[in-house]
């Protein structure tokens, strides 16, 4: 890591401060981006010589050109890609509004697109390149209260996969992350059916890997050169394994939850 960069986005706080914080005490230099500047700042501070604060609003992809030529710039190329930023959903799929699902999937999985494709020819003219994709467990089980999550997350997955294919002969890399719960704002800063903020946390998200934790296993897998990471254990581990071996188990289960009351649990935890 020392003397390369990474470009991580959604590098504010969570899973995104945690692996800017981890580049940094290695010696590497961070583009940190995301919608907080005083918290990018903050972050920036472990290091300020090394990193360049690049604020945007992660849709608006008419900026993402001249964002890019910015975070090349700064150090002349960029050998890391991290498309962390998003946002989650708590809602049943009856209850919510169109413009939510639109939001979710701008966010999870159009930015990321909009983001990388923008950078791949500097890579692939470098011949160089690793591209890192938090998508979520969501993103291979389709989780209940989370239609519009699950759909961007398990899109982001499949674009990873193809672009992966396309481009391992041109010398890059791509990781696919899929985090269980990590003690993260995630739940807090999730959408409900209306596209308002919940403003609450999860039990299982408190409960939850530390960002850190999720950090270091990311940088591992990326020195690595692994393709897919699962960070989950227990049940959230599990479900995966059924997702692939055992799908109609796995629905059955799914169908269960929400029939014993999954969704009132969850909107309990709101009052």
């Amino acid at each position: 890591m020392s003397g390369k960069t990474a470009w991580i986005t959604g590098a504010s706080s969570g899973i995104g401060e945690g692996l800017a914080k981890e580049w940094l005490a290695r010696g590497g230099r961070c583009v940190l981006s995301g919608r907080n500047v005083a918290a990018l700042e903050a972050v920036a501070a472990h290091a300020p010589d090394r990193c360049l604060v690049l604020p945007f609003e992660s849709t608006d992809y008419a900026a993402i050109p001249a964002l890019v030529e910015k975070a090349v710039a700064f150090a002349g190329n960029v050998d890391v890609l991290v498309n962390n930023a998003g946002i989650s959903q708590r809602s049943l799929a009856v209850d919510t509004a169109f413009p939510v699902y639109q939001k979710i999937v701008d966010v999870d999985l159009l930015a990321p697109i909009a983001l990388t494709q923008a950078l791949l020819p500097h890579m692939v003219a470098r011949g160089s390149g690793q591209l890192v994709m938090i998508s979520s467990v969501a993103g291979k089980v389709g989780s209940p209260m989370r239609t519009a999550y699950s759909a961007a997350k398990h899109g982001l997955i499949g674009y990873s996969d193809a672009l992966r294919a396309e481009t391992a002969g041109l010398g890059l890399k791509v990781l696919v992350v899929t985090p269980g719960s990590v003690r993260t704002g995630v739940s807090v800063n999730a959408l409900t059916s209306d596209g308002s903020t919940r403003g609450v946390s999860d039990a299982a998200i408190e409960n939850g890997y530390p960002p850190e934790f999720a950090a270091q296993k990311i940088w591992e897998a990326v020195d690595a050169d692994t393709r897919e990471l699962l960070i989950a254990e227990g049940m959230e581990a599990a479900i995966v394994d059924l997702r692939a071996k055992e799908p109609d188990k796995l629905f059955d289960m799914m169908e269960a939850m929400v029939a014993q009351g999954y969704a009132q649990k969850m909107a309990a935890e709101n009052n």
